[in-house]
């Protein structure tokens, strides 16, 4: 069980003050979200702040070098680059490589990036957002070879929310699926789901690319104070 933190993810400058959107600042920040008790770190690299995956490189080497030995995911959005060969292209060309890239099981390409990932050594969460998700991917050949399951849900109506993630944890339980779990929401349901993943002893994730509120609905200072609140949660609410 960890809190990964995810630090600015797709969200525009005017979502937060304290959004980071430039290498240097996500390093800054990534630094402060370990020291507040994250134990993973995932993020979103920009370039004039648009997400880019030509930017993992410097964007990567400047956040290892700020959170040495904390591992560090990417994301491989279809919309990224909104065209599978310079998707493919890109993630072919990076040097600095991350420790593990998310693959949305919802994009046509899913199974293409997964491999080329497998290829260059950089391993895998595997997003689900449906159940749909969850059927098309435990019906790949090779689905065991993944790092962890993301069940990332971004439906804003609590009950069908949890609707949705228990369906998802039911396919992957009917299919034998032995993998971390890391269960995270967005906005509305994000302080619920830290709830739900503690009782479930599944990881989460928090930070801007999620919500920028605390439990009690306050607009948290920065990325480090929401990751805080989520290590206390996890620390003191009972499991099981």
């Amino acid at each position: 069980m960890i809190v990964q933190a995810c630090i600015n993810g797709a969200r525009p400058r005017d979502f937060h003050p304290r959004l980071p959107l430039d290498a240097q600042a996500m390093a800054s920040d990534a630094a402060a979200c370990v020291a507040a008790g994250a134990a993973e770190l995932h993020i979103h690299p920009r370039i004039d702040e648009r997400e880019s995956l030509a930017a993992v490189d410097a964007t990567v080497l400047a956040v290892r070098r700020a959170c040495p030995g904390t591992l560090i995911g990417v994301s491989t959005g279809a919309w990224i680059e909104n065209d599978v060969e310079r998707t493919r292209a890109a993630i072919g060309a990076w040097q600095e490589l991350p420790d593990y890239a998310s693959v949305n099981l919802s994009e046509a390409d899913a199974p293409g990036v997964m491999e080329l990932l497998r290829q260059r050594g950089v391993g895998i969460e595997a997003g689900l957002a449906t159940t749909a998700d969850a059927e098309r991917f435990v019906g790949l050949a090779d689905h065991s070879r993944v790092l962890r399951i993301l069940i990332e849900i971004d439906i804003q109506d609590l009950p069908a929310a949890l609707d949705e993630a228990h369906g998802i944890a039911a396919v992957l339980e009917r299919a034998g699926v032995r993998r971390p779990i890391l269960l995270h929401g967005v906005d509305a349901t994000v302080w619920p789901f830290v709830a739900l993943a503690h009782r479930k002893r599944w990881s989460t994730r928090v930070g801007l690319e999620d919500g920028r509120t605390l439990a009690d609905g306050s607009v948290a200072r920065d990325n480090a104070e929401i990751v805080a609140a989520a290590v206390a949660t996890f620390r003191s609410a009972p499991a099981g």
